[in-house]
């Protein structure tokens, strides 16, 4: 049972009876007490004559994914399976970050029929968003009170990565295609596998004269080359402490998460197989033989439910894990924070035993350093300080990685997915992937 708005309305409305009899000589206490046990009685009489919540029926229609951000309807339908028309309000209890509003949904449904509800969603956080019940609430006659029923209905969404830098994808594809070929602009480098044979041109390399295809010809021809294919690309996500730190309107796993699906986009056009590990202490999420049009989809599934963890990693392990995936290696990609040197011992100690067989690139998200103003308070030089000094603490690490044999690349949430991207059809411009 509940009680409406209209019920403290009418016990309202016994003041002025109660005054009137008060002025006939009437106890007015005795006046009161007579009012709210009349009112009161009405409310359960209103409750007992609403029809019954508990003979709905509730089935969910709705998608099983979604991006983050992107709006998305949810639909309940609600049949009636009891003999009188229920009237009132429907409630579908799904958790604040789906962004469900707050208003109830009316509703009036006659006997022995179904209707769709919507509601609408704006996911606000990435995960699985689930709804377990619905309530649904039967007006009486005189809406004064009215019967309240818990439907379960459980009901689950996907939020996935949103992949917001995909609009870098388009440009680092052009300059892909000119490195297979595709256009005039023709790249030779060690390691890179023959292509075909063309007119020397004023500019090119003499080194790629091919002198026996000129010697059966009249023309000088040149031997061109494009990217050698089928490399394996490992993407390793830290998901220790560190992931967990707020940077930008996120946090640095979230940044670590668009670079991942930048490079795996490109990679797969390029014909090489990718390897996603997310990893703290045990692996979080592991993708692994897919190619194609199926890898992002795969790759964004998989990130969806992973949340930083608030342990340190053991990389002793998670390269162990490398390993495991690929037995030949051609890129590395760790996506991870490395603040400072002193707790970075445990990572910059097993990095050359993995810079040995493949080449590293170690990613981090950094904040933007925001200017002091012109009239800067304690606070503000203290938080300056702190950049600063987290600047240095990162530079000395950079420059540990790359004593160890890997090669550091520190941007913005924003900025990084390109560069890392840039960097990978750097090393397929010069033939060392």
């Amino acid at each position: 049972m509940y009680l409406t708005g209209r019920l403290p309305l009418l016990v309202a409305l016994g003041v002025v009876p109660v005054v009137l009899l008060s002025l006939a000589g009437v106890d007015a206490w005795l006046a009161a007490a007579g009012w709210v046990v009349l009112c009161a009685a009405a409310a359960l009489g209103d409750a007992a004559a609403a029809a019954d919540p508990r003979q709905v029926t509730v089935k969910r229609r709705m998608p099983h994914r979604v991006l983050l951000g992107q709006p998305v309807l949810s639909e309940i339908i609600v049949r009636n399976g009891g003999t009188r028309t229920i009237r009132g309000l429907v409630r579908d209890a799904w958790q604040p970050t789906a962004g469900a509003p707050a208003e109830r949904q009316t509703i009036e449904l006659p006997a022995g029929e179904a209707r769709a509800v919507g509601i609408p969603l704006l996911p606000r956080r990435r995960g699985e968003l689930r709804s377990a019940f619905v309530v649904v609430r039967s007006d009486g006659p005189l809406r004064l009170a009215g019967r309240q029923a818990r439907i379960d209905a459980p009901g689950a969404i996907r939020v996935l990565p949103p992949f917001t830098a995909r609009r870098h994808l388009p440009s680092r594809l052009a300059r892909l295609r000119e490195l297979d070929g595709s256009t005039s602009v023709q790249v030779r480098g060690q390691g890179t596998e023959f292509d075909s044979l063309r007119e020397y041109v004023r500019g090119d390399d003499v080194r790629s004269i091919d002198w026996r295809a000129t010697a059966r010809s009249t023309t000088t021809m040149l031997r061109t080359w494009r990217p050698e294919r089928d490399r394996h690309v490992v993407i390793v996500i830290d998901t220790g402490r560190t992931a967990a730190a707020r940077v930008g309107d996120g946090v640095r796993m979230d940044a670590a998460m668009e670079a991942a699906l930048l490079l795996s986009a490109l990679a797969t056009r390029a014909g090489d197989h990718v390897h996603l590990l997310m990893f703290d202490r045990v692996i979080r999420a592991r993708v692994t033989r897919v190619d194609g049009p199926g890898l992002l989809p795969a790759l964004v599934d998989a990130m969806a439910p992973v949340e930083p963890q608030l342990i340190d990693t053991d990389w002793d392990a998670a390269f162990a894990q490398v390993r495991a995936l690929t037995s030949r290696p051609s890129l590395v990609v760790l996506l991870t924070a490395q603040d400072a040197a002193e707790a970075a011992r445990g990572f910059l100690g097993s990095l050359p035993a993995l810079a040995q067989s493949a080449h590293v690139l170690v990613g981090a998200v950094t904040g933007d350093a925001e200017p002091l103003p012109e009239r800067p308070d304690a606070a503000d030089v203290y938080r300056a300080a702190a950049v600063e000094r987290a600047a240095q603490d990162a530079a000395v690490v950079a420059a540990a990685i790359g004593r160890a044999g890997g090669e550091a690349i520190a941007d913005t949430p924003d900025g990084l997915p390109p560069r890392i991207a840039d960097r990978y059809l750097a090393l397929k411009a010069t033939g060392r992937l």
